[in-house]
């Protein structure tokens, strides 16, 4: 059986993409510029301030990482710098796939004590 390919209007598919990104760029501002009016300007980790010349530096983390949860009051939101941002964003992907699991079970553990047998140097000394 032979299927007929339709052509694709590259037109309706490139107007779908820029409304899309232009919905996601209105959806992000919005938020974006509240919680720069709710929190002061400064990383939630690493307390990085930033001012009007290195803002573009600070991101809104959304804490359950849901980037459509964005309550008026801001409960999802904190601000974190481009490197904080980053480090918490590939802590929830190795808790999510698991890697950081496997990492972890390859390494071996210390199995030295260097205190182990001071009490009874301390005892030999006296």
């Amino acid at each position: 059986m032979t299927f007929k390919k339709t052509p694709l209007n590259k037109d309706k598919l490139d107007q779908i993409v820029t409304e899309a990104r232009r919905n996601q760029e209105l959806r992000e501002q919005s938020y974006r510029g509240q919680a720069l009016k709710m929190y002061p300007w400064m990383c939630g980790r690493c307390a990085r301030e930033f001012d009007h010349k290195s803002l573009a530096e600070l991101t809104v983390h959304h804490k359950d990482h849901n980037h459509d949860n964005n309550p008026a009051d801001g409960s999802n939101w904190e601000l974190l710098c481009l490197y904080c941002h980053d480090n918490e964003h590939s802590k929830y992907e190795e808790m999510r796939f698991g890697t950081g699991k496997v990492a972890a079970s390859s390494t071996p553990t210390a199995t030295h004590s260097p205190f182990a047998n001071l009490k009874a140097m301390l005892d030999n000394k006296k």
